[in-house]
């Protein structure tokens, strides 16, 4: 016999509880009561045994069940005697019913446990280092049920493997196969949570062994969400910043910094103060977007907010040529300060400016539009939205009322068909595409409209109705085909046009046109005109249709035209107002819907309220104490040709590297160069602050104090984890400097600027950090007819009273193919880098992603030379680059695709400054290129791609060797 020892805790941290069940789903039904251990317990129909007791505080043993799973029932831990039930049912299957009673502790109960934990034990090293940190349960269960020794395995019979070599080739997680004891609750967490199906039980008896495929964790298909290691109850899959930290003591609930979907996050530390240390983040069960589920750059990829090049003072210099002087936080705002008033007074008003950050919290932004308004005196502010979801704004304001998204994330759940239009959620927004792909399991379609064949149109369990291979540049087109069939076939929703819609006659009149048929824009858009009709007929007959859409809609010539073809498709057939429906973009950025809620927007302020409306320029001038220019400011592509013309000389940039996202960045580098002052906030020296006279340090996200909104208006809380690493929070900073200029800015704390926010904002009329604490997070708007927030927008009519259906006429993209320029490059994001990859650049990310690719077709590579690892001239009208190939069939003949997380390709170098009509924002899905073998690299060209890869070998190396070879 082996006897068992149980250690101390080594601290008191208790992670969220787990009530080892998911609740069920909300019905009509009335509640049960049953009896359990003598107590009455009430809970809603449907509620497994397992979480009654537990959520009644009655302790059961558990090993195989989680509340973020479905019930499995292999365990047998969990047992209990139900009076008038056969054997000893497993609680965690086992459903309530009205009268019950149920004995979870009895003699019978307890002599069942203990034999099955025995055979547990068994499987587990004795050893167990979790068990010593606190991070293991194995020890803890069999404390619980009475076990003291071990009868069993004493001659190997088991499945613990002690020649098994432990996996440590991901780079957050270990996996032993030695403290494994095969309960499958990673294998259900990656196919069930996760959608991925990377993990599966191997071999059978004592050979049972979890396998991630034939390979390595960081070779198979896992993508690194955290589930796995998240649902294991052993030390079998840990987080190696727990081996190497220990325990957490504490934690501090906050959202993450990444994409639009906002996840919620358990930041799990250590110490208190200066001292602190975040040892892991926990994706938070009752987090409204995300439920408890991540991905690896929310779960992982925190560790920039103290990477080595984070610059924590502040510094100033004359001439961009020279060396940065580190400075005192007075004199760096002063400097700023008195170079603003110095260039007004030599140019005008009019010749400085602002950029807000979409990472930054609402408070900040908010500050920021407020300095420009207030202190620079004119409206010449403007967000990264302009280069990416602006025509969201302008296209779901005209025809909706509003400038969002109308539904929850909760809606896809109840939806028939999905119509996915240029976005790849699996990558851009993971969470979310895991959410979509379960929906799409439970038996919903989808259909894809992409010029990449992107992970949803067939992965796993999960294949798209159609997928409609649409050329770059048609979208318009190709929605009006959509309208055309349904309102040609009578599929319209005539009632809903009647009572909800204006201007139908002139817009049905328009659509029912020859020109938008399938068949004649077949030529725009590349698709056969019977599968287009096919995917019409699917969305109108759908019970409840819903359309998802991303950068590859907005960021075109004609972004805002096919926003509102959208919003029409939906409003046609009567998708709108209800669960399961809608018009939702994902947003790119995790405050991008934030930052032009707040008034970013050089003509509008906070709540979408035009500059021209004397009676909201009155709110503001009243509060503010200041007359405001009626007259709209410039936006950024208005404010860098105006630098280029000479009259505007001055821009303060927060937390957004305009010199690597924006489009020609020659051009937008020209510009830079020719302001007498810029001035840079943010975390580190990035390429924007390469054009800088002031860098003034940045706060990261685990060090902010305020809110976020994501793509579904959901307002989250971001709390402090860390004392700033600065000494002064963002929204201080640009008070100070606002005071600095002449106008006196200050708030007591970031709760006092959301309290302003409020007090001046119908949609937050309801909204403060006092509620968002006690209360959760909260979709705006939250007023007086919606005080607890409203997850479904336009319910019984829209914002704007009724849907304002809009003719949508093609207008073809003048940036065209030639003979010099036969290829077209769209542009998108990969998993694991993030926008211009300053955060997860300086992360372990970078061993999956370490640098940029261009996706080419086999067709259009063999007839150029090329295969996957080669150095290739990518070149347009404006700019070149060099990058490496990689030969793929995701793209379509003649189309090619990249990413720009990283400043060495520099990918905007070649993209256009073409934009859509209405707001300006470029067009970076369609660039005409031309791409070739480079046939000369040169010493510069090797120098300026000297960046480490894994193992520690340069990208030079490799290209000073081919061209050896």
């Amino acid at each position: 016999m082996t006897a068992i020892t149980t250690p101390g805790t080594p601290d008191t941290f208790r992670p969220e509880p787990d009530l080892g069940t998911p609740a069920p789903p909300t019905s009509d039904r009335p509640p049960v009561t049953v009896t359990i251990d003598g107590r009455e317990v009430e809970v809603p129909a449907g509620t497994s045994v397992l979480r009654a007791a537990l959520g009644a505080g009655i302790d059961v043993p558990k090993a195989c069940a989680t509340d973020s799973l479905a019930a499995f029932g292999s365990c047998r831990l969990c047992l209990v005697e139900i009076d008038g039930a056969k054997g000893l049912p497993a609680s965690c299957t086992t459903p309530c019913s009205d009268g019950q009673r149920i004995r979870t502790d009895s003699d019978r109960v307890r002599d069942v446990r203990r034999g099955v934990m025995e055979l547990y034990l068994t499987d587990h090293p004795a050893d167990c280092a979790g068990c010593v940190r606190g991070n293991c349960e194995i020890q803890d269960l069999a404390r619980r049920t009475g076990v003291a020794e071990v009868r069993y395995g004493l001659d190997n019979a088991s499945h613990v493997d002690h020649g098994a070599a432990k996996d440590t080739s991901n780079p957050y997680f270990d996996y032993d196969p030695q403290a494994c004891i095969v309960c499958s609750r990673c294998v259900r967490a990656c196919s069930d949570t996760q959608g991925t199906f990377a993990l599966t039980v191997t071999g059978r008896g004592f050979d049972s062994r979890i396998a991630a495929g034939p390979t390595d964790f960081f070779d198979s298909e896992c993508v690194s969400c955290g589930s796995c290691v998240q649902a294991c109850p052993t030390d079998a899959l840990t987080e190696k910043s727990i081996v190497e930290l220990g325990m957490p003591t504490r934690s501090v609930d906050t959202t993450c910094a990444y994409c639009g979907v906002g996840c919620s996050f358990r930041a799990e530390v250590q110490g208190s103060g200066d001292d602190t240390r975040v040892v892991r983040m926990m994706p938070s069960k009752d987090g409204g977007a995300n439920e408890g589920h991540s991905c690896v750059k929310g779960r992982f990829a925190y560790g920039y907010t103290n990477h080595p090049d984070r610059q924590l003072q502040p510094m100033v210099r004359e001439s961009i040529t020279d060396e940065w002087r580190v400075v005192s936080w007075d004199e760096a705002i002063s400097t700023a300060a008195q170079g603003f008033r110095a260039i007004q007074q030599r140019h005008g008003v009019g010749a400085v400016g602002g950029i807000s950050s979409s990472r930054c919290t609402n408070e900040e932004v908010y500050v920021v539009q407020k300095m420009v308004r207030a202190a620079f005196g004119n409206n010449n502010i403007d967000t990264c939205a302009r280069v990416c979801h602006s025509p969201t704004g302008y296209g779901l304001n005209q025809t909706f009322g509003t400038s969002a998204g109308t539904q929850d994330f909760t809606s896809v759940d109840h939806t028939d068909l999905i119509l996915l239009i240029g976005a790849n959620p699996t990558d851009a927004h993971p969470v979310f595409g895991s959410r979509m792909k379960r929906r799409l399991r439970q038996g919903a379609q989808i259909i894809v409209a992409d010029p990449r064949r992107i992970d949803l149109v067939r992965s796993p369990h999960v294949e798209a109705a159609e997928h409609l291979p649409l050329l770059p540049g048609s979208n318009v087109a190709f929605i009006n085909a959509l309208a055309h069939t349904i309102v040609t076939e009578g599929l319209h929703d005539q009632q809903f046009l009647d009572d909800r819609c204006t201007d139908v006659a002139d817009y049905l009149a328009f659509i029912v046109g020859a020109e938008n048929s399938p068949e004649a824009t077949a030529a725009a858009t590349g698709l056969d005109p019977q599968a287009v009709r096919t995917a019409a007929r699917a969305y109108a007959r759908a019970g409840a249709a819903s359309i998802y859409y991303g950068l590859g809609v907005t960021e075109h010539s004609q972004g805002s035209t096919m926003v509102m073809g959208m919003a029409n498709l939906a409003m046609i057939t009567g998708n709108i107002g209800r669960v399961g429906v809608g018009v939702n973009p994902l947003r790119g950025q995790n405050n991008v819907q934030g930052s032009c809620d707040m008034g970013s927007f050089p003509h509008e302020l906070p709540g979408y309220r035009h500059i021209e409306n004397a009676d909201v320029r009155a709110i503001y001038e009243n509060l503010w104490q200041v007359r405001l220019d009626p007259e709209p400011g410039l936006r950024i592509p208005n404010m860098f040709d105006a630098s280029i013309g000479g009259s505007f000389r001055g821009l303060y940039v927060q937390g957004e590297d305009i010199a690597q996202s924006d489009p020609n960045l020659n051009h937008v580098r020209a510009a830079l160069s020719a302001m007498e002052l810029v001035v840079v906030q943010d975390l580190f020296l990035n390429e924007t602050a390469k054009y800088a006279h002031v860098f003034l340090p940045g706060t990261s996200f685990l060090e902010k104090d305020g809110t976020f909104t994501n793509s579904e208006r959901r307002l989250n809380r971001v709390r402090p984890v860390l004392p700033s690493r600065v000494g002064k929070d963002e929204w201080q900073v640009t008070c100070e400097l606002a005071t600095a200029m002449g106008y006196e800015m200050s708030y007591p704390d970031a709760a006092s600027i959301m309290a302003e926010i409020a007090a001046t904002t119908p949609t937050f009329a309801g909204v403060s950090h006092r509620r968002l604490d006690a209360e959760g997070s909260m979709q705006w708007p939250v007023n007086d007819a919606a005080p607890t927030g409203t997850p479904i927008m336009h319910t019984e009519q829209f914002v704007r009273g009724k849907g304002r259906l809009v003719p949508t006429v093609f207008v073809p993209t003048t940036e065209v193919t030639n003979r010099r320029f036969p290829l077209i490059l769209t542009t998108g994001r990969i998993l694991t880098q993030y926008n211009v990859g300053a955060q997860t650049r300086r992360t372990a990310n970078s061993r999956w992603h370490p640098e940029d690719v261009l996706e080419i077709h086999p067709s259009d590579a063999e007839v150029r030379g090329i295969r996957t690892g080669d150095r290739v001239d990518l070149a347009s009208r404006v700019g070149s680059t060099v990058v490496t190939a990689q030969v793929s069939e995701r793209m379509q003949p003649g189309v090619v695709y990249t990413t720009f997380h990283h400043p060495l390709t520099g990918a905007n170098v070649v993209t256009t400054e073409n934009s859509d009509w209405a707001t300006n924002c470029p067009e970076y899905k369609v660039t005409a290129v031309q791409v070739a073998v480079a046939n000369a690299i040169t010493e510069a060209d090797m120098e300026h791609a000297a960046v480490p890869e894994p193992g520690g070998r340069r990208r030079r190396d490799r290209d000073r060797e081919r061209v050896q070879r």
